[in-house]
C-alpha cells in the first residue's frame, strides 16, 4: 500500500471504498462487508485503515483455565499487537455474540493501542468509557455497556467473524460508522486510481442535481454522462 493510498482511504469513508472495489473490480458482487448496524465511538472522526492485528475474547463466565495460562496469553496478545505491519486496525471478535456483556474497549484498552500505534478497534463486542476514550483512536463495536464482565483473550492471530465479516490476521481493513470491510489483495494496486474514477463519475450527477433549476430533463442528460463514464 502506497502512502498516497493509504492518506486517500483515511479521507474517503467504507461506502465509497465498497462502491470503488466493484470499479476495480469490474462488476458489482463484492460482498466483504459487515452486516448489520454497527456503532461507532467517534462517528465523525475519518476512517480506520489497517492491516488486521486479530483475536478472541470473552467476557459472559469467568475462564476455565489457569490464571497463569490466561496471564500469559492476555500478554502474547498486547506483543501481538504491539508488533506487526503498520498501520493496523485491531479487530476482535467476542465469542460471547450475541450474548455480549463485557466491554473491553474503554478508556485504558484504547489508550494502550492507540500507543502501539494501531489506528483503531472494530469489534462485535462491547465498548464504554464513552467521551473518554482517546482522539484518533475510533472503536466500531456492536454495543455498548458499562461492565468489564469477565472479559479474557481465548484466542490470537486467528481468523474471526465480525457482524458477517470474516477477517484474516493481516487483512487489509477499511471501517468507519457504517461498518467494515476487507480489501482484496488483488485489487489493492488498482484502488487508488478506483477511487478517483467513482468520485469523478459521481460528481457528473451529483454536480447538476445541487443546482438550481434541476428537472428530470437535466436528470436524464446527467444520467447519460454518468453511465457513459462507468462503462
Amino acid at each position: 500500500m502506497t502512502p498516497s493510498l493509504l492518506d486517500l482511504l483515511r479521507r474517503v469513508d467504507t461506502p465509497t471504498v465498497c462502491n470503488a472495489i466493484e470499479v476495480a473490480q469490474g462488476k458489482r458482487g463484492f460482498n466483504a462487508f459487515t452486516r448489520g448496524t454497527m456503532l461507532c465511538s467517534a462517528p465523525e472522526a475519518g476512517a480506520m485503515v489497517g492491516y488486521a492485528r486479530t483475536a478472541k475474547i470473552s467476557a459472559l463466565a469467568p475462564p476455565t483455565e489457569a490464571p497463569d495460562i490466561i496471564k500469559a496469553r492476555r500478554m502474547e496478545y498486547y506483543r501481538h499487537m504491539a508488533e506487526g505491519p503498520r498501520p493496523a486496525v485491531t479487530v476482535v471478535e467476542d465469542v460471547d455474540y450475541p450474548n455480549c456483556i463485557g466491554a473491553y474497549w474503554g478508556e485504558i484498552n484504547t489508550t494502550v493501542h492507540k500507543g502501539f500505534g494501531i489506528s483503531g478497534a472494530l469489534t462485535n463486542g462491547v465498548m464504554r468509557d464513552l467521551g473518554d476514550l482517546p482522539d484518533g483512536f475510533p472503536v466500531v463495536a456492536g454495543s455498548v455497556g458499562p461492565s468489564h464482565g469477565f472479559v479474557h483473550v481465548k484466542e490470537i492471530g486467528t481468523a474471526v467473524s465480525i457482524f458477517g465479516l470474516q477477517v484474516r490476521d493481516g487483512d487489509l481493513v477499511h471501517a468507519d460508522r457504517h461498518g467494515a470491510l476487507v480489501i482484496p489483495e488483488d485489487v489493492v494496486d488498482q484502488l487508488e486510481a478506483a477511487i478517483h474514477k467513482l468520485l469523478d463519475t459521481e460528481k457528473l450527477i451529483l454536480g447538476p442535481a445541487r443546482a438550481e433549476g434541476f428537472d428530470f430533463d437535466a436528470f436524464e442528460a446527467a444520467w447519460a454522462s454518468f453511465e457513459a463514464a462507468r462503462t
